[in-house]
């Protein structure tokens, strides 16, 4: 075990900063920098490079970020472009005759986001969803905060913390434990469902007084646009129809290609693959929209929607950089990026550090285990990605297994919620629920407060019945 530094304890009390800060609903860009100041400061021994360890720490938060920022990008650009077209509204029409208000589109959200996401993990999930559906569910009066609360639920927490389709997941938390994948599988689905189910029924029943009628303002004040649909009426009619067919047409296709890849094992799209292919189907979506417009104006409204699209993905996003930057120096992978280090091996790890020195602390005693292996997946989760802890919460579920009298892969399925929950995307905002809040144009912290509540009594509801009953 390593032994704990200074820089440790600085990293500790960073991290507790940030959290209270978070809790008592201020803004925490600035601990964040200054936390990572003093941790690049103490670690390195010098004033010199913990300024640039300040700064490093910013630009390697945007490398490992920028593509959720340039999937935001190009999906508000396409907007942009339909937008002109008028076909943006023609497309949705059709999803009104389901989501006929705010409360059904809660649930229709919350449903094809987890489908989706299930087969294809929550990043391609996002953009499809956010385009297509979520301006029906504004306009049928669902509130924008609710729509983004919904996806984060449904997709970056239940169905990713079970990843039952795809199993990279399960098979890091039962390689580590010793035991067999669909065990954890098996365990980690049923976790989810109830930690997701109660998340998603609290939050609704937190936000269904805020859901109003139907209206068409809804979406032109999300939109940002108080101009009346008949001032738009003479815009090309024929290719606003044809837009609004071949843009969802367009995805659908991408779907069956990317779920008959993943059935046949011709081609790996989940995660980042996915959203490569649904960004480049967009992209030339836009080009295209935008010569129907006007072809001899088209290069410059190409640029200008990328503009627009840049401009709005770092104006609501961009805070959330410096906040992901002291988080990943607690990752020994990308804090070697910060340090400077070109031997990954001897980078600090101070969040998994700290994990490991404070494992045995933990009571051999079910209900003390599987809330201890519930709180340390919820920690190593911080560092934004949810699925780097699993190894350390399957081999200690491994570990405290035989001595508390539980199953190994109960533990380790528990351990799984706690990081995925947490890092997947739904308690931190410097994680993928960043894109969902893009979307939702909603201020990243408040969907993540929004999301606290639910998800810790779901987390909680779930480790006491997988003691009990798993």
């Amino acid at each position: 075990m390593t032994d704990l530094t200074i820089a440790h304890w600085m990293y500790l009390a960073g991290t507790l900063l940030i959290i209270l800060t978070m809790l008592v609903r201020q803004n925490v860009l600035v601990p964040s920098l200054l936390m990572t100041f003093l941790v690049g400061w103490v670690y390195t021994g010098t004033l010199v490079e913990g300024l640039q360890v300040t700064f490093s720490a910013s630009l390697t938060a945007a490398s490992e970020l920028f593509n959720i920022f340039l999937i935001i990008t190009v999906m508000t650009a396409l907007l942009q472009s339909l937008k002109a077209l008028r076909a943006d509204e023609r497309m949705i029409r059709p999803f009104g005759y389901i989501m006929t208000n705010g409360h059904t589109s809660f649930w229709v959200l919350a449903l094809i986001t987890y489908c989706i996401s299930l087969f294809f993990w929550p990043t391609p999930a996002v953009p499809l969803v956010g385009a297509i559906l979520l301006p029906v569910a504004v306009k049928a009066g669902l509130p924008p905060l609710a729509t983004g609360v919904a996806m984060a639920i449904s997709g970056q927490g239940m169905a990713l913390s079970a990843d039952y389709i795809i199993k990279i997941a399960p098979m890091l938390s039962a390689s580590a434990a010793g035991v067999d994948t669909a065990d954890v599988a098996d365990k980690a689905l049923v976790l989810s469902l109830i930690t997701g189910i109660t998340a998603l029924l609290l939050a609704y029943f937190r936000i269904r007084k805020k859901i109003s009628f139907p209206s068409i303002k809804h979406l032109e004040r999300w939109n940002g646009n108080d101009a009346s649909s008949e001032d738009y009426a003479g815009k090309k009619p024929r290719f606003s129809m044809l837009f609004a067919i071949l843009v969802p047409a367009g995805f659908l296709v991408v779907v069956i290609y990317m779920a008959y890849a993943s059935l046949s094992n011709t081609a790996s799209l989940e995660g980042g693959d996915g959203a490569a292919l649904i960004g480049g189907a967009a992209i030339l979506l836009m080009m295209a929209a935008a010569i129907a417009y006007n072809w001899k104006q088209s290069l410059h409204k190409v640029s200008d929607h990328l503009v627009d699209g840049f401009t709005f993905a770092f104006r609501a996003m961009g805070p959330v950089i410096p906040i992901a930057g002291f988080f990943f120096l607690g990752s020994g992978e990308i804090s070697a990026k910060i340090f400077g280090l070109e031997d990954a091996a001897k980078a600090p790890s101070f969040l998994f550090d700290l994990v490991e020195a404070g494992q045995h602390y933990i009571p051999e005693n079910p209900i003390f285990a599987g809330f201890g292996l519930l709180i340390v997946g919820m920690v190593t989760g911080l560092d934004g990605s949810g699925f780097s802890g699993l190894p350390l919460v399957g081999a200690l579920s491994g570990a405290l297994a035989p001595a508390v009298g539980m199953e190994a892969s109960t533990l380790a399925a528990i351990g799984q919620m706690g990081a995925i929950w947490v890092g997947g995307g739904t308690l931190i905002a410097w994680s993928s629920i960043v894109a969902i809040a893009g979307f939702a144009r909603v201020p990243v912290m408040e969907l993540v407060r929004q999301c606290f509540i639910p998800v810790v009594i779901g987390l909680s509801l779930s480790t006491i019945i997988g003691i009990w009953l798993l």
